[in-house]
């Protein structure tokens, strides 16, 4: 195992580094991300030098999705697929598959899986696939925003049975309430995650 804890079973996970959250002129912005694409470079590299897995996730969502505001969702209009804010950042290194969610509508917070935003069902993304076919056990995940679709990954990589590390310096919350991102990570935590 590398100093930086990859090796060949482990996976890491670059949560949703999408220029309508990681560009200060994105529809859902979250401050401090070109500091958090750093951090995730810094990973992909240490990942890649052990022979570890790299995935990437994507928000991929239709022009008209409940879980938009404008639908009578939660959010702004945010990484419509094919746009540029739905484009991973220039800044990030590109190192290995992407996984798009939300493509059907869905609410797509976490990696693995997606829900009905009306029904709350849930289905699988190739996520899980494109790991188990690697050999991969371990995950660590990086990435934005800490308090929605990190933790939501996070939580779902605990319950697949993964021991799951989130890297603090690699993530960044949007922080619909102030001190949202203190407790994704505390939650974290809570669930058996390593906050590293």
């Amino acid at each position: 195992m590398s100093p930086a804890g990859y090796d060949p079973r482990t996976g890491l996970v670059v949560v949703d580094v999408q220029n309508d959250f990681a560009d200060p002129a994105g529809s859902l912005y979250v401050t401090d991300a070109d500091a958090a694409i750093e951090a995730v470079n810094a990973e992909v590299r240490a990942a890649r030098d052990a022979g570890a897995t790299v995935a990437y996730t994507q928000d991929w969502h239709p022009p008209d999705t409940p879980h938009f505001a404008k639908d009578g969702g939660t959010w702004p209009v945010h990484c419509v697929a094919g746009t540029w804010g739905a484009a991973l950042h220039p800044a990030l290194l590109v190192e290995g598959e992407q996984v798009r969610k939300g493509t059907g509508g869905e609410d797509g917070y976490s990696g693995f899986t997606v829900a009905d935003p009306v029904t709350g069902a849930t289905t699988p993304t190739r996520l899980q696939d494109v790991l188990q076919v690697a050999g991969v056990e371990r995950v660590v995940i990086v990435g934005l925003a800490t308090d929605y679709c990190v933790k939501a990954t996070a939580l779902d990589a605990v319950a697949l049975g993964h021991p799951t590390t989130v890297v603090a310096a690699a993530v960044r919350p949007v922080e619909l309430e102030p001190g949202d991102g203190e407790r994704a990570l505390a939650a974290l935590r809570d669930a058996g995650v390593e906050v590293r």
